[in-house]
């Protein structure tokens, strides 16, 4: 048993969803990350599942997060699964809390995954309000969701990560970002174990490191779903540029506001990637 994934309690939530939603489980699921939310007003909501109302799931309390499990519809009666929110590492909750629905997408037979979130831009070429494909990322959290006891009959005790986020998902996403004349960045994400916004100095320290963007999510979720041999895309919405770029000192409620700008864009781009993968 691998007992650093809590598995007993992904498959009880698992269990949980699968009779709550009562429908063969979609292939496809998306994280959407602070302000991003809006996503699921522009698609049609089958059902939901409050994190409260599933067994094990912790309770994320961070603005800008719903904090629900939605079945949707899209376009020709394709299904997706969407997270409105994540947990996070700064909330107090352990990476294996934190991973805890990837196991479950995983248990649920989910094979494709858009991690999405809100980030500060690192590069100075970068603006505030762009979209930033992730092709590669750094984990400075201190912290590492596999450490532990591991059964390869879930996955590899050294786990690969030469292309964490897979090409080909890029690739596309590229080709449809241009189609639909979307404004995009590709870089590298950096996370930090957070709540508190970066110093100058460590701002300074990410882009020595070769990071575009900064934030406090996201990794763990890509190293579980890749464990998994799940396919990862992710997408950053640079909803502010990092400490010493700006004049402007950091607030939440401005990084939402931020990110709610970009929903509709984003929202467009999404959709059309989901559309284009075969199930």
């Amino acid at each position: 048993m691998n007992n650093n994934l809590m598995v007993k309690e992904a498959e009880i939530a698992a269990a949980y969803i699968q009779h709550h939603f009562n429908l063969n489980m979609p292939k496809i699921a998306v994280v959407l990350g602070s302000g991003l939310g809006g996503f699921t007003q522009s698609v049609k909501v089958i059902t939901s599942l409050q994190y409260s109302a599933i067994p094990g799931f912790p309770h994320g309390q961070v603005e800008g997060h719903k904090g629900c499990l939605s079945l949707i519809e899209l376009e020709h009666a394709k299904q997706i699964l969407v997270m409105e929110g994540r947990f996070h590492f700064y909330e107090g909750y352990t990476p294996q809390q934190v991973t805890l629905p990837i196991v479950v997408f995983h248990l649920l037979g989910i094979k494709t995954l858009i991690l999405s979130n809100a980030a500060g831009a690192l590069n100075p070429n970068f603006q505030a309000g762009d979209l930033m494909l992730i092709n590669d990322h750094i984990n400075l959290t201190g912290n590492h969701p596999l450490i532990g006891k591991n059964d390869v009959s879930y996955g590899p005790r050294f786990l690969d990560q030469t292309t964490p986020y897979d090409p080909s998902l890029i690739q596309k996403a590229k080709t449809i970002a241009t189609k639909l004349k979307i404004r995009f960045q590709e870089g590298v994400y950096i996370a930090l174990s957070g709540p508190t916004y970066e110093t100058k100095s460590e701002v300074n320290m990410c882009q020595v490191l070769g990071a575009d963007a900064v934030g406090m999510s996201t990794v763990y979720e890509v190293m579980v779903a890749n464990y998994f041999g799940i396919k990862v895309l992710g997408i950053s919405s640079l909803t502010n540029m990092a400490t010493g770029l700006t004049s402007i000192k950091h607030d939440h409620a401005q990084v939402v506001e931020i990110a709610n700008q970009m929903t509709t864009s984003f929202s467009n781009w999404v959709k059309e990637i989901i559309a284009s993968i075969k199930q």
